[in-house]
């Protein structure tokens, strides 16, 4: 059985003129790339495409548009997301605004997260997902932050931002990490009881239980196939066996890089170079950047790595096998549109989340992408509209 779904269009904004020779010259596009390969003038041009290809996205029947947040780097332009919401809230009409997320530990103050959040929530008419993230190590290093506090401000910081929205203020907060004399958010969020919260992560087990116990989709980026279904699993047995709810396909959302052309030869020949800049210039992360001393457990370290083998072949970049274990949709509008049923069959996942930017992939490719998926292959697809702050099963028909 199909599973009905949703579709977003989620999007890095990534610097596309990184240098070939980046790993030998700086170690790392994060945190210490020189930011003298900034050029502003032509940043300028390129955050208002990365603009032009959400709001176009909205126009052609997307049913979300993800944001997220990292510091420091050519991976992702986005040091707030809740700026480009911002943006998109006023600027488009339809879709939902998924922030993906804010890293609300990141932050020494989380009620500013609570604040922008409702504001945007208030202003784009009850359209906006908040997604909570611990933040990937590297932001540790940017933030000089120390990352064994991580999981401990992240808990409290998302009982203290659920609790201004949904408590009568003023009232005092006397936490471990955050103080407030008067907690008292002004304005509230649209939605009631608030807006819906979404986890991304990458396989900790840590956050998948986190997740099950609040019944928050949970939501895994360029992961291969085979570890989602591990990961997914471990959800809805934690769902149904620890909180007595089965977790249905809207508690699941999934990321894949997506480019379609006429033919399948065509289509691969244009977007390998994209592919591999992203692989190889975006995420050139050293390990002890990524996850650093204290960051996480060694179970979630072990599924770490376990699923970047997987997704690598064993070692580097491996387009063909990004392609075999579904980290990449490459191909003609059919083959597209069956990988992705046959995918979302398999992880009993709703919510797919097309990057249809990839790389340094040029905006007027971007654009033909976003209109052959959405002309060739969204009719095909079994659309559902869900309501993500239900625990239970809770899918309408689109």
């Amino acid at each position: 059985m199909t599973h009905p779904m949703e579709i977003f269009f989620f999007h890095l904004m990534p610097w596309p003129k990184m240098p070939a020779d980046l790993t030998e010259k700086y170690r790392s596009s994060w945190v210490v790339l020189p930011n003298e390969l900034y050029d502003p003038e032509f940043g300028h041009q390129l955050y208002n495409d990365y603009l032009d290809q959400l709001e176009y996205a909205d126009q052609i029947g997307f049913d979300a548009l993800c944001v997220n947040e990292h510091h420091q780097n050519g991976y992702g332009l986005m040091p707030s997301p809740n700026i480009m919401a911002g943006m998109l809230a006023r600027r488009t009409k339809q879709a939902r605004i998924a922030i993906l997320g804010n890293g609300i530990n990141l932050r020494e103050n989380p009620l500013r997260v609570a604040e922008e959040v409702a504001m945007l929530d208030v202003v784009s008419g009850g359209r906006v997902i908040s997604g909570f993230v611990r933040g990937i190590g590297a932001e540790y290093f940017s933030l000089n932050l120390d990352p064994s506090q991580s999981r401990s401000r992240f808990h409290e910081a998302h009982e203290l931002i659920i609790k201004a929205w949904t408590h009568p203020g003023p009232f005092e907060w006397d936490g471990e990490h955050y103080h407030f004399r008067y907690v008292n958010v002004w304005p509230r969020p649209l939605q009631q009881p608030h807006p819906p919260i979404f986890s991304p992560s990458q396989g900790s087990t840590e956050t998948i239980r986190w997740a099950a116990k609040h019944g928050y989709p949970y939501i895994c980026t360029y992961t291969p196939i085979d570890q989602l279904v591990e990961y997914y699993g471990l959800y809805k047995q934690i769902a149904a066996e620890e909180f007595g709810y089965e977790a249905g396909p809207e508690k699941f959302g999934w990321t894949s890089m997506v480019y379609i052309a006429d033919d399948e030869k065509t289509a691969i020949e244009e977007a390998r170079p994209h592919i591999e800049y992203f692989a190889k210039r975006c995420f050139a992360l050293p390990p002890q950047m990524l996850v650093p001393p204290g960051y996480t457990s060694k179970e979630s370290f072990r599924r770490m790595v376990e699923a970047q083998s997987a997704g690598r072949g064993g070692g580097g970049f491996d387009y063909d096998n990004m392609i075999a274990t579904g980290q990449a949709l490459i191909g003609t509008a059919e083959q597209v549109g069956e990988r992705l049923i046959r995918n979302m069959e398999r992880a009993g996942t709703g919510i797919f989340m097309g990057a249809f930017q990839i790389g340094d992939m040029p905006h007027a490719k971007v654009m033909d992408n976003l209109e052959r998926f959405a002309k060739d292959v969204m009719p095909h697809l079994p659309r559902a509209r869900f309501d993500y702050m239900a625990k239970g099963p809770s899918v309408q028909p689109a």
